[in-house]
């Protein structure tokens, strides 16, 4: 189904005439039977509807509490007052978090069914969640990568098995190399998922579609696979041809290739997520009933809940920057098989790049910000905080300072409460040019990825609510002279 915000241009549309028709000129009289009281009527019922509406919606909130999380009456009637949850760089302590996202595999007995005892960690990926820029990026770890487990070596992925979280966590810190927080561990928080999560989460939102670039032919009655694909081919897959999709391992790229199907179906479920808001309505309690099956982490419900708002309005190009850790040789051992000795080089670069900066957020040095030339710059500028008229107002400004502004167009969504500038150009400083002149100083910049639209000379401005608020009072002066 085509996007609402495709189909509407530049700004938020004015609300329709409730009486049909074209609408009457202010300096018409008003129609016959008290037009004036006959919409104050219409009004009160519209809000006295919300109103209703709003209360059911809350007490709906509280039963749920009570009912499915077992809460007391007076503590799911607080929780559900909690409307605007707090930001996670204060529900956290920090500005940024790093999370441990563990997949398990399931074992089955002589009789064909499924049990997770001593399960392995069939998928180990890291996620950096950084909150001022509103970005993630994430570092997979084959499981079939050699480490030192138990005083033996073998592969990572027996690091669960053995000792679940705590052994996960300092087996595959230690071969990351990541530095260990406050409490001696190397990640703040974890996410394990069983094997039928994925599978339940893609039933739950109506499947997805799937671009499958290679053929698959595969069947495993005793691990319950049956894949069949053909390659340049488009697929609707529900969650069992996913799970498939992402488990399949049986050509010449193997594992590696294998985790870059798995990134690439949470990239799809993310993006129907955020685009399918009705879906995600209608199946809200379904994929509530999926996490609590499948999903076990050490994440509390105001964590969650902080996690979820902030980065609902997050550019999904910035949450799938995804790297895999390589390896330069195979090592045969009669008591682990395969063992898969890695690339430490670049091991070493991804780990730097996941510690690292996300996007641009020092301040740049003044003679930095002047060496950008406005004039060569070209901006897409889309209005993402729901507020009419925005979006050119601050094409207009730029405009005026010198910049060329290629067009001008809603964001996918108009829930951006912090502004993003995205250079899609390697001019340096041009997205702090950007944010100086716009006078929003926590604009957030990030690098643009190849689904930002337009030319890669192009930096899209994402106007948020806090443009909005920045607006109602004097603007700031910028430091920089326009040069035109």
């Amino acid at each position: 189904m085509r996007r609402l915000s495709e189909g509407i241009v530049a700004d938020p549309p004015l609300p329709p005439p409730t009486g049909g028709g074209a609408p009457r000129r202010r300096s018409q009289p008003p129609p016959a039977g008290g037009g004036r009281r006959s919409g104050w009527k219409t009004i009160v019922q519209y809000v006295l509807g919300l109103m209703l509406v709003a209360v059911g919606l809350f007490f709906g909130f509280v039963a749920y509490g009570v009912f499915h999380d077992h809460k007391s009456l007076p503590t799911s009637f607080t929780d559900a007052l909690v409307i605007y949850p707090k930001p996670p760089a204060q529900v956290f302590g920090k500005q940024r978090l790093y999370v441990m996202m563990l997949g398990i595999d399931y074992n089955y007995d002589d009789k064909g069914m499924p049990f997770s005892k001593d399960a392995r960690s069939d998928t180990i990926m890291i996620a950096g969640l950084d909150f001022p820029t509103k970005s993630m990026k994430l570092v997979s770890v084959l499981r079939d990568t050699d480490a030192i487990v138990g005083g033996r070596e073998t592969k990572i992925n027996e690091a669960y098995s053995l000792g679940g979280v705590k052994l996960a966590d300092s087996i595959i810190g230690d071969f990351l190399g990541m530095p260990t927080n406050a409490k001696g561990r190397h990640f703040d928080r974890y996410v394990v998922v069983n094997v039928n999560g994925v599978k339940e989460v893609v039933n739950a939102i109506g499947g997805i579609d799937v671009d499958v670039t290679e053929n698959m032919d595969y069947d495993d009655h005793w691990a319950h696979l049956s894949i069949h694909f053909k390659k340049d081919r488009r697929y609707h897959m529900n969650g069992e041809q996913a799970q498939g999709y992402m488990r399949f391992r049986y050509d010449e790229c193997s594992d590696p290739c294998r985790t870059k199907r798995q990134q690439q179906i949470i990239h799809i479920v993310m993006q129907k997520l955020k685009n399918d808001k009705l879906n995600d309505l209608l199946h809200i309690g379904q994929l509530i009933g999926v996490i609590n099956r499948n999903v076990v982490t050490n994440m509390n419900d105001t964590e969650k809940k902080s996690l979820g708002w902030a980065f609902r309005d997050a550019n999904l190009a910035d949450l799938g920057h995804a790297d895999t850790v390589g390896y330069v040789d195979v090592k045969e051992t009669s008591w682990a098989g395969e063992l898969l000795v890695p690339d430490q080089a670049q091991k070493a670069r991804l780990v730097a790049d996941l510690l690292g900066p996300y996007g641009n957020v020092v301040p740049a040095p003044a003679s930095a910000l002047q060496s950008v030339k406005p004039a060569t710059v070209h901006l897409v500028v889309q209005n993402g905080s729901g507020v009419r008229g925005l979006a050119t107002a601050v094409s207009t400004k730029l405009e005026r300072l010198g910049y060329v502004v290629d067009s001008i167009a809603n964001a996918d969504s108009f829930r951006y409460d912090t502004t993003q500038i995205r250079p899609a150009t390697r001019v340096p400083y041009v997205g702090e040019r950007v944010r100086a002149d716009l006078g929003v100083a926590g604009a957030a910049i990030a690098p643009a990825t190849d689904s930002t639209p337009g030319p890669t000379s192009v930096v899209t401005v994402i106007v948020g609510r806090d443009y909005a608020t920045a607006a109602a009072v004097p603007a700031p002066t910028s430091s920089v002279a326009p040069t035109h």
